[in-house]
């Protein structure tokens, strides 16, 4: 029996994409050792991720379900000519016990992506990048498979990249204290709103700001990107309002996309506030949003404002840019007696006997103001609900170890089993599936008791005879198939 009926159906999906020949072409950590292998490792940590397990010892549930066991002792053999299944018996000098890598050769694993080199160049108080190693930079290679298969089958032209960072808070003891006061890590992510894929991650301690290193990490994203892209834009918060970012992205530098447009979340400083008191009331135009069909205000009101910060005053051949502040009434009254003694963690600005909530958005494009206000504010919509998706959904929120490359090494096994699941609902499930957040598709689809049973040198897995999900496995399977043999681009 098996209480996990659904998950093959990734196995499925991951064998179509060559995920299994990506990892032992990328990864090596175990070649030509015994033992288990970089595939059954990386694959078996995929799978944990789908499956709800949170920590490296729930592996033991994995372990525990004998019929998804012997499911997975098949494909490790399908296709396999007897030379190589004799191979994988080999690597193993007393005869093999378990199907499922347990917690202790995990960790073993794990310790190759940490490079304890790189922790004596650290420096107190200073933020510091440990440099990945080769097999980190594998694992990479291997997302970057899985992307341009994506691409190949649902071709997009347009890659809107959005930039941001999110804290992972935990309670080891060699973790280091972000700005929000907690020990925590903080990967910096770029998100593929098209494809809605993970397109690059770079794992970094808590004390290191987002802003840090951005032009380099955005410059790596757009090294990953696969053909048939043709234009590309970026959006962020205020951690990439960087002028040297700003300029590389107006100024065409990039030998492949050329000029890329922005919409990015500037600083509200002193002399932007007054360049914003500056702007006429008639000026000020409504925010409307779509509401059962009608228009309806927000209450919030956007203006284009006449500002040059300093950092680009002193230079004539500088690229020009356009600056958007967008302002909320503040409608909660003040105390008696505290009448300016509040602290607010927003910024916000006095106008005409008014007070208001102040942002502002840099940008090198020509829309509309509440257009592009719209879609840079689109960002905190599905980039954002990855993140929690990643901590919440997936194992991205409980890191394993106090080495900070086993940890980068498992944030990075967590991407792959993301944009597994999101290959699976835009490619298989289809629409109606796109939206649903993996704790549904657990109910839904992956946690299915069956029977596995060996017929006819086949194997099946019996559901129960009224499965609401039996339509829906048979279907997917079908596309599946259809995915192998399709063209590219199809």
């Amino acid at each position: 029996m098996t209480g996990l009926g659904g998950l093959p159906l990734y196995l499925d999906l991951a064998a179509v994409m060559g995920m299994s020949q990506s990892i032992e072409k990328h990864v090596q950590v175990r070649v030509g050792e015994q033992g288990w292998s970089d595939v059954q490792v990386v694959m078996a940590l995929i799978l944990l991720n789908l499956a709800g397990g949170e920590h490296v010892e729930d592996l033991r549930r994995l372990e525990e379900d004998e019929g998804l066991c012997r499911v997975l002792r098949k494909v490790e053999r399908a296709g396999l000519k007897r030379k190589v299944r004799r191979a994988l018996e080999r690597r193993w000098r007393k005869e093999r016990q378990r199907t499922v890598p347990s917690a202790s050769a995990v960790f073993r694993y794990l310790a190759a992506f940490h490079d304890p080199e790189q922790e004596q160049l650290r420096q107190t108080g200073k933020a510091f990048i440990p440099a990945p190693n080769v097999h980190l930079e594998g694992l990479e290679k291997v997302n970057q498979d899985l992307v341009e298969w994506v691409q190949s089958k649902r071709p997009e032209k347009m890659a809107t990249l959005d930039m941001d960072a999110t804290l992972v808070e935990t309670q080891k003891a060699e973790a280091l204290y972000g700005y929000q006061h907690f020990k925590a890590y903080q990967p910096l992510n770029t998100y593929w709103a098209e494809q809605g894929l993970v397109l690059h991650t770079e794992f970094r301690d808590g004390n290191v700001p987002a802003g840090y290193g951005q032009s380099r990490v955005f410059e790596k994203a757009l090294s990953l990107l696969p053909e048939g892209v043709q234009k590309v834009r970026l959006r962020s918060d205020t951690a990439a309002y960087q002028h040297e970012l700003l300029r590389y992205c107006a100024e065409g530098k990039h030998p492949r996309f050329g000029r890329i447009e922005f919409a990015i979340s500037c600083d509200v400083t002193r002399e932007f506030k007054e360049a914003v008191g500056e702007v006429p009331e008639s000026e000020w135009h409504p925010i409307y949003r779509e509401h059962h069909g009608k228009r309806v205000k927000t209450g919030q009101e956007w203006a284009e404002v006449c500002f040059v910060p300093n950092q680009m005053s002193h230079s004539k051949r500088g690229p020009e840019y356009r600056y958007l502040a967008l302002r909320e009434p503040l409608r909660q009254l003040e105390l008696p007696g505290m009448e300016g003694q509040r602290e607010l963690p927003f910024p916000s600005l006095e106008m005409n006997r008014q007070s208001y909530k102040l942002f502002g958005i840099v940008t090198n494009m020509d829309w509309k103001g509440d257009r592009l206000i719209a879609w840079q504010h689109e960002r905190c919509g599905k980039s954002e609900e990855a993140h929690k998706v990643m901590k919440e959904d997936l194992a991205g929120g409980q890191l394993p170890s106090g080495d900070f490359g086993e940890n980068a090494a498992w944030w990075w096994i967590m991407v792959l089993a993301l944009n597994l699941n999101v290959a699976m609902k835009q490619l298989v499930l289809g629409p109606g599936w796109e939206q649903r957040r993996l704790k549904a598709l657990r109910w839904a689809l992956i946690h299915l008791p069956g029977r596995v049973l060996n017929r006819s040198r086949q194997w099946i897995i019996r559901l129960g005879k009224n499965c609401a999900a039996y339509r829906l496995l048979m279907g997917a399977r079908q596309k599946i198939l259809q995915l192998a043999h399709s063209p590219t681009g199809t």
